[in-house]
């Protein structure tokens, strides 16, 4: 060994989705107490942190790496504390400075209770909670028509246990099939259309979806669940550890 210091990690990519992993490093925590002065050195150490930063240049100044006195003269990317619930919660928020009045947001991290997680997009929340309930409401109209489809049947048995033939099976009410068809179809016309999904922030790449042609063809015919929801499926025990 050298002596020098190791050096940093690689600069996060503008957009990248780092929802699915969570950093804690227990021995800083054992160490450090978890305050807002020092909470933005121990987000540093999370693989979340932009070394590039503007905030990155004031520590390097032996400046407190928050001071928005400085951050408001400078242009680039910069993390703000933006809510805070000692010792438990803290909230950072990325973004993009213009101008000492002009800032773009970009993405949120929050800590909770040690745990470092990145925020997930308000789209994807859409999506998890829409594809979650489509497909409840599927499952359930499957399961329905099961139902429908055994209404009129009446197995007729012998209940002395003889050898006789099944009495003759009724045919479906069909004009009953079709007045349940008119009032679905009338409460699917008053619902409004969905409102189209919003845009995402500047950078930002969302996941690429799962081609079905590699799909196992023992899963193709299945009803997939959802995805997991992207705030509900979130903790530590869930998530890759740095």
């Amino acid at each position: 060994m050298d002596g020098n210091p190791p050096p940093p990690p690689p600069p996060q990519v503008v957009g990248t989705d780092m929802t699915g992993i969570c950093f804690r490093d227990q021995l800083w925590l054992n160490s450090y107490p978890l305050d807002r002065n020092l909470v933005f050195d121990y987000f540093a150490l999370s693989p979340f942190y932009d070394f590039t930063c503007n905030n990155e240049q004031l520590r390097a100044q032996s400046i407190h790496p928050l001071d928005t006195t400085h951050l408001s003269k400078m242009i680039g990317i910069e993390y703000m504390l933006s809510e805070v619930m000692e010792p438990h919660l803290f909230v950072f928020r990325k973004q993009k400075r213009d101008s000492p009045e002009k800032v773009t947001p970009m993405l949120c991290y929050y800590i909770l209770d040690g745990s470092i997680y990145q925020a997930p997009q308000l789209s994807n929340v859409f999506a998890a909670r829409v594809g979650r309930a489509l497909h409840y409401i599927s499952k359930a109209f499957n399961i329905a028509a099961s139902k429908l489809e055994k209404i009129g049947y009446v197995d007729a048995e012998n209940e002395s246990g003889t050898s006789e033939a099944k009495a003759p099976k009724e045919i479906i009410d069909l004009k009953e099939l079709k007045r349940v068809d008119l009032i679905l179809a009338n409460l699917q016309r008053k619902l409004p259309p969905a409102p189209p999904p919003p845009p995402f922030p500047e950078g930002y790449v969302p996941p690429q979806p799962v081609d079905p042609e590699k799909v196992p063809e023992t899963l193709q015919g299945e009803a997939q669940p959802p995805a997991g929801d992207p705030i509900i499926d979130q903790g530590p025990a869930k998530r890759t550890k740095y």
